[in-house]
């Protein structure tokens, strides 16, 4: 049991509170936040002795209790209120001002984003339907394009020089060569060399790919039918093995003469000229003429 003097608090034995509170200085050091502990007052010691007052003491007991409920009161507060318990540190203070003002911008951001046209109430809509509108039909897209082609044909034509000299029947009446020579016929072929393709031409003024080849085999006295389909039926086929200089390569709807290592010299296409090129495709075969 306590002694006092009647009317005075009860007070506890005094305790040494320096390492606790030293304890919560380190620790508040380490963190960064500096607790600052509410002031001592003589009715936190004795917290312990209240609750062994007597209960004859009435008076003692609620004197202690205000004293209790005031310090609990003043440690709550103290606590709770971080802009008078906490130093806060500044660079977290300013990161979570910035991420602050990101929340709020964003927020801002979507809330006036939604794009919308205020249309005027007397404007007509006018609905539209697919039979409306047509588009051209492949058909219509290869005609436009032969058409193109035929004005370029045409075109070179007018603007090739003209020629005079002697067509497919004035040579095979008077041959230039009496024999089919496919060295020679190569030599032929290759004095042709820069004329202009001309659709349906047979002279030096413009060839196409089977006229090319009809007018040099002319030369030789040796009359070959006018298309690719009838000079292919008109050879003899022969395997690529086989196939020398001068023989004849065969494409689907194209021809020109074989000129070795895979290459073929022919009057390729509108706007181009007779040269020699490499063969593109697989997709032929070899005839041989005068066999």
């Amino acid at each position: 049991m306590i002694q006092g003097t009647p009317g005075e608090i009860p007070r506890s034995t005094p305790r040494d509170d320096a390492t606790p509170l030293r304890r919560r200085d380190l620790r508040a050091e380490r963190t960064g936040l500096v607790v600052r502990p509410p002031v001592a007052t003589p009715a936190v010691a004795s917290t312990a002795a209240a609750t062994r007052t007597p209960r004859s003491g009435g008076v003692k007991r609620t004197a202690v209790n205000m004293a209790v409920i005031t310090v609990a009161t003043g440690l709550i507060a103290t606590m709770a209120l971080p802009g008078t318990s906490l130093v806060a540190d500044p660079v977290a203070n300013a990161e979570n001002s910035i991420a602050s003002g990101n929340a709020e911008a964003i927020a801002q951001l979507m809330a006036t984003e939604a794009q919308s046209v205020d249309v005027a109430s007397d404007v007509a809509v006018a609905a539209a339907f697919r039979d409306d509108f047509s588009a051209t039909t492949v058909e219509e897209l290869a005609a436009a394009r032969a058409a193109e082609e035929r004005a370029a044909q045409i075109a070179a034509a007018a603007a090739a020089p003209a020629y005079t000299g002697p067509g497919v029947s004035d040579f095979l009446a008077n041959p230039p060569y009496p024999a089919v020579d496919l060295d020679q016929v190569v030599q032929v072929a290759l004095q042709y060399q820069g004329t202009p393709y001309l659709f349906g031409g047979t002279t030096p003024a413009g060839f196409d790919c089977s006229g090319f080849v009809q007018f040099v085999y002319a030369q030789f006295g040796l009359a070959i039918p006018r298309t690719v389909v009838t000079q292919a039926a008109f050879g003899t086929r022969i395997s690529r093995e086989d196939a020398r200089p001068g023989d004849v390569v065969i494409m689907p709807g194209h021809n020109g003469f074989y000129m070795g290592n895979g290459m073929i010299l022919d009057s390729p296409r509108a706007g181009s000229v007779v040269s020699v090129r490499p063969i593109w495709t697989d997709n032929y075969y070899i005839v041989r003429f005068g066999a």
